[in-house]
């Protein structure tokens, strides 16, 4: 944050008591009518390749923050679109059996957003995504959520959603002291005034790539990218790796290494927004950065074994488990 205003505390380490209610969070949410295909390999331009499994279920990055850190236990609210279409009908029920509230509806007049991906047998994917509704989300939209937006106790954000929306999301997180979470996927340039209002920031090592192009930083080590990203903003910077594991690049101190945990990966859509809620559950109770990094990694991994997304998000329970069966928190 600039040094003219004062930045909302980072909820690491400590800033809230284990003994406190489980956190509140506000997600600028999206929603996808996610189709999604197990193949030997990707196909090649032209080529037709047969499927071995076939997934169509409630999905895109935000829906799954949101499905992610209600089953690890928060109380999430937010703000999530659909269109006039019907797949537009996938979504409420899918909100109901997550917990979230239906209320996080907005419909438009529009087509609802839709994505398709194809994942290999060594779970490496790539993916198309059509935002349609996603996009309507605008400033307006966001000012009339504004109370529940005050009351969260941390704000997450995803790039399904346009900038008019994280702006203005952001903006009143700033006004009320809240902090905030972007991860700007699919990536595009992070405007500078959303860049300033983001708290943490969330990036896999492509867009960590495109980011030092964009701040014109191309062949900077991580370290000095995370510099110059906390310089126009945040106060945590975390990039992603996959296999390769996370780093997490706190202001004032030392960053902080996550392996991944070593599974067979199944199908690794998905993962990268399980960590993200793991890390943002996490920070929000009030755990370390170790041990948010830690959560972020073990709900990653668990979403990677499985095919699909929606139903393969770990519950709480499924996370401790893990966790207690993989070796102990190392010393820092």
């Amino acid at each position: 944050m600039p040094p003219d205003t004062p930045s909302p505390e980072i909820l690491l380490p400590g800033s809230r008591s284990p003994e406190a209610a489980l956190p509140r969070l506000f997600v600028l949410a999206s929603f996808i009518a996610a189709s999604a295909m197990r193949v030997g390999r990707l196909p090649e331009p032209g080529q037709s390749l047969e499927a071995s499994a076939y997934t169509f279920e409630a999905g895109g990055k935000g829906l799954n923050l949101a499905v992610a850190a209600r089953r690890l236990g928060a109380a999430v609210d937010g703000l999530i679109a659909v269109g006039s279409d019907p797949l537009a009908a996938l979504a409420e029920p899918a909100l109901r059996r997550a917990g979230l509230p239906p209320g996080m509806l907005r419909r438009f007049e529009a087509q609802t957003g839709a994505g398709i991906g194809f994942t290999q047998d060594d779970g490496e994917n790539c993916l198309a995504v059509f935002l349609g509704a996603n996009r309507l989300l605008d400033a307006a939209s966001i000012r009339g959520a504004a109370e529940g937006l005050a009351a969260a106790d941390l704000v997450l954000a995803q790039f399904e959603v346009g900038d008019a929306a994280i702006a203005e999301a952001f903006r009143l997180a700033r006004a009320a002291g809240r902090p905030t979470l972007l991860n700007p996927s699919p990536f595009r340039p992070i405007e500078a005034g959303i860049l300033r209002d983001t708290a943490i920031l969330v990036v896999n090592a492509s867009e960590a790539r495109l980011l030092a192009a964009a701040l014109d930083r191309s062949g900077a080590d991580e370290a000095a990218l995370a510099a110059a990203l906390r310089a126009r903003g945040p106060d945590l910077v975390v990039i992603t790796r996959g296999a390769g594991g996370a780093t997490a690049y706190p202001a004032g101190s030392a960053p902080r290494h996550q392996a991944a945990f070593p599974v067979a990966a199944v199908d690794t859509l998905g993962a990268g927004d399980a960590f993200a809620a793991g890390l943002a559950v996490s920070l929000s109770e009030g755990r370390g950065l170790a041990e948010a990094m830690r959560w972020g990694a073990a709900c990653g991994a668990l979403v990677a074994m499985r095919l699909g997304v929606f139903d393969a998000l770990p519950d709480r329970a499924a996370v401790e488990a893990f966790l207690a069966a993989a070796a102990p928190l190392a010393p820092p």
